[in-house]
């Protein structure tokens, strides 16, 4: 019995992969780790191969033209076995105590027969090279210990929003919901950690700290310049984001759900906005205003909320005030919450 299916997608992983892996490899006889070999060039396959045949009743390798991460994903979603999937990136890893609790609770419930959706965890932003950390609970959102519904959580705090890092969904859930995630695009996380949000009925919050999630490289996602260049797939996922999930329609069931979606719309379109900001072009300007243009053409009622009562409203100022206003704030919450 596999308890838990990790994927982990590769592109050009030999530097780092190992970390990954072997963090993933403690308990071995109750996970399988599926490693995606996503069309690399460096020497990812071969270390990939040798952890199959070292450890062949944990770990697969699927080797595939290049795709993108969200094409890992898929196909190790496609192929997973275990009754719980979580991605883990190739240059992060998990703590070994932190995965004991998480696995003693799922074969607990295998047990009873009882199982949860998702199991939410906190993560840790991990500067390695700075030996700094900062770690991100759910304290104040979910009650530990006890099986929850969406009806039951508290109130998100502006650090916090579920990402990939801190979520484990059960498989059969993440069948049923459709995420399907786009190939060649970055940002894909988001959609994962969101589009079956509305498919989960019970909730169960294990208070340790899971996921590092590590910061630091120069070619990484979140790095501000490397987001400023891709830009345009940042504005695409957030359109898909906004567009994947009838918001109306959760909030007739779960109410709580529809507001925490409806603000992650919301921080993705202000991340989207002050990006266009700092980039300060005047094809820039055009993007942003374009992007607007999109949620109060498409989604009039997400649109109003958008724009007036929600974080994203406060990166859409007017003039050069208004644009000194959001890089400020955003400045000062980097600092504080070192995301990137």
């Amino acid at each position: 019995m596999k308890y838990i299916t990790f994927t982990v997608p590769c592109y050009n992983s030999q530097d780092y992969m190992r970390r990954c892996i072997d963090s993933l490899l403690v308990y071995q006889d109750e996970v399988e780790i599926i490693i995606v070999d996503d069309g690399s060039t460096d020497a990812t396959p071969q270390i990939a191969d040798a952890y199959a045949k070292q450890f062949p009743g944990t770990v697969r390798v699927i080797h595939k033209e290049n795709g993108g991460h969200g094409s890992g994903v898929n196909a190790g979603l496609a192929a997973a076995k275990g009754e719980y999937f979580k991605v883990v990136d190739s240059d992060d890893w998990l703590d070994a105590r932190s995965l004991q609790k998480v696995l003693f609770r799922i074969m607990h419930w295998n047990r009873e027969q009882t199982p949860a959706d998702m199991i939410v965890c906190n993560y840790v932003y991990d500067h390695l090279h700075e030996n700094k950390k900062k770690a991100i609970s759910y304290r104040n959102v979910f009650k530990e210990g006890q099986m929850l519904g969406w009806n039951d959580i508290g109130v998100f705090s502006p650090s916090q929003y579920l990402v990939m890092h801190s979520l484990v969904f059960r498989t059969e859930v993440l069948r049923k919901s459709g995420v399907t995630l786009p190939e060649h695009t970055f940002y894909v996380d988001n959609i994962f950690a969101y589009r079956p949000l509305p498919y989960v009925k019970s909730i169960y919050y294990i208070d340790t700290d899971l996921y590092h999630y590590f910061i630091g490289r120069e070619d990484q996602s979140v790095n501000e310049e490397v987001l400023k260049k891709r830009i345009d797939q940042q504005i695409y996922v957030t359109k898909l984001v906004a567009d994947c999930v009838d918001l109306q329609e959760v909030a007739r069931q779960y109410p709580k759900l529809a507001r925490y979606m409806m603000r992650n719309v919301s921080i993705m379109m202000a991340i989207s906005s002050i990006h266009l900001l700092l980039i300060n072009s005047d094809e820039a300007w055009k993007k942003r205003s374009e992007l607007w243009n999109y949620m109060k053409l498409n989604h009039k009622n997400m649109y109003r909320k958008l724009r007036f009562t929600t974080l994203s409203g406060f990166t859409f100022l007017p003039g050069k005030t208004g644009r000194f206003v959001t890089i400020t704030g955003y400045r000062t919450a980097r600092k504080i919450y070192q995301f990137n």
